[in-house]
């Protein structure tokens, strides 16, 4: 006789809860446990496996991810109604768990299809850019990339992917010298001078705080072919600037057409690392797997980015163990400390985060979302961390300061260089992130058969027994091989990615 199929999944020996693999109905044998369940237990929610009392730390792959706050019978459902949040638990040694995972030799090295820049990174799209400097040119702008939708107008410049408007709401109102505005002009920076960019226009009003001229100087940009601005009080208001910026965009669709695809290793990709509309099985299947997918990228000389820094609170112990010395160490802890500050004012602080969906997946606490959010950083060293948007510079896994808002955090990420985002979600996250394209990974095969039509890869097929976390590591890592060579992804098909982008604010006006 067959053995009845497992009901719910213990992470790990000694973790005082189970996660249930389906939806499961009170009175039903808790398999492979000789235990019953004591109420409803939705998929993907926690069970007790023993009785509880209150005050007891309830642990999730051995770690600590909140406190009963009231008794909890065994075969009970554990969730918001018995379980709270504790400030982290997590121990702040640094550099004591370094990895010496080899790095493949050159020759062995898979490559892909890409463009190579003049500043020597390389490109896995080829669109020219149109950047607003104000919220005041954002109509301008999108009317100078709407003029280019017209298949026929784009005909006579094969080879690139589009012309693309970012735009946002800031830029005047916005000391200089401020927090916000340093981060607004990195940002905008680091996305005219992006490897997925062949060229670029910055369109300003002419009046706003944000000024060009002075953004162009702080940045260290040249203004030439691949670099033009435009400003509408000078050029003489909207139609005039519109008609004035279809023609610059025209001239850098010229040379962008003449740009080709080479063979270039796989140590050129920057993947930006997101997990959103997360689900208790994030931290099982796609998030490890993305992980093991990263350790393939580091270990071919790639670059992985890890942010939202609110995510990982709770969890920051896996990776200040992996940090390759102290001062990295210690300045991952001090965002956190910012972090803290900045969120005391939040009603539930820190713990203000999961959003409802991720709740209704399972996730109690932010300490147990934080557990599968650093899953997807691998098993590599950390090796730098980066404040939000700025150039990252080193190979391998790195960290980059963000706010848990995935199109903010993204942006920062694809302003720091990366020309490739891997985003896992548990209940359906539909997100792009032009110029980068983005790769959405599945959690569970239930999700991933309702939204087939935005899901690249279901890593659900780990919990189904079809697939190994390793496996699908490696067909993550072929699928970013496959995207970065030019293969559209699922997003990308439906049209996202410009109203995605969203520079992050700490204002007192905004």
């Amino acid at each position: 006789m067959d053995e009845p199929k497992s009901a719910v999944l213990q992470l790990k020996p000694g973790d005082e809860v189970a996660v249930a693999l389906r939806d499961i109905r009170a009175g039903e044998t808790l398999a492979p446990f000789d235990l019953r369940a004591a109420a409803d237990i939705p998929f993907g929610h926690k069970v007790a496996l023993r009785a509880l009392d209150s005050g007891h730390v309830i642990h999730r792959l051995g770690q600590p991810i909140g406190l009963a706050n009231a008794p909890i019978g065994a075969g009970a459902h554990v969730h918001l109604h018995n379980m709270g949040f504790e400030a982290s638990m997590a121990g702040h040694a640094i550099g004591t768990r370094l990895s010496n995972a080899p790095i493949r030799a050159p020759a062995t090295v898979p490559g892909f299809q890409g463009y190579p820049r003049a500043d020597g990174r390389v490109g896995t799209r080829n669109f020219v850019g149109v950047l607003t400097s104000v919220n005041c040119s954002a109509l301008v702008a999108r009317m100078i990339a709407d003029h280019f939708r017209d298949p026929s107008r784009l005909a006579p410049y094969p080879g690139v992917d589009g012309v693309v408007a970012l735009t946002h709401k800031s830029g005047c109102s916005v000391a200089d010298g401020s927090m916000s505005m340093r981060m607004l002009r990195r940002t905008l920076a680091g996305y005219a001078r992006h490897p997925n960019f062949s060229g670029v226009l910055l369109v300003g009003l002419g009046c706003e705080d944000n000024q060009i001229d002075q953004l162009v100087e702080e940045e260290n940009l040249e203004l030439g072919d691949d670099l033009a601005k435009l400003v509408m009080q000078e050029a003489g208001g909207t139609r005039t600037s519109v008609a004035r910026g279809i023609e610059i965009v025209e001239a850098m669709l010229d040379k962008a057409s003449r740009r080709q695809r080479q063979a270039v290793p796989a140590s050129e990709i920057v993947v930006g690392l997101q997990c959103g509309g997360s689900d208790s099985f994030s931290g099982l299947s796609a998030n490890p797997a993305l992980g093991a997918a990263v350790d393939r990228l580091v270990a071919c000389g790639g670059t992985a980015i890890l942010a939202e820094t609110p995510e990982i609170y709770g969890a920051e112990n896996l990776l200040l163990e992996r940090a390759v010395s102290r001062d990295v160490g210690e300045r991952l802890i001090g965002l956190l400390e910012w972090w803290d500050d900045y969120t005391s004012n939040e009603p539930q602080g820190f713990d203000n985060n999961p959003s409802p969906g991720n709740k209704a997946g399972g996730l109690t606490t932010i300490l147990e979302k934080s557990l599968g959010a650093v899953a997807k950083g691998g098993t590599t060293n950390l090796v730098e961390v980066y404040g939000y948007g700025q150039p990252v510079d080193k190979r391998g896994l790195v960290f980059m300061d963000s706010p848990g808002f995935d199109p903010m955090s993204a942006t920062g990420q694809v302003a720091g260089g990366a020309n490739l985002i891997a985003f896992t979600t548990g209940r359906g996250s539909c997100f792009g992130c032009r110029p980068a394209p983005s790769i959405k990974l599945a959690t569970n095969s239930a999700m991933f058969a309702r939204m087939e039509e935005d899901m690249d890869i279901n890593c659900g097929a780990i919990l189904d027994g079809e697939a190994s976390i390793d496996e699908m590591g490696e067909a993550i890592f072929r699928e970013m091989l496959a995207t970065a060579s030019g293969k559209p992804t699922k997003s990308e098909l439906l049209g996202y990615g410009d109203d995605e982008f969203a520079p992050w604010h700490v204002n007192a006006w905004l």
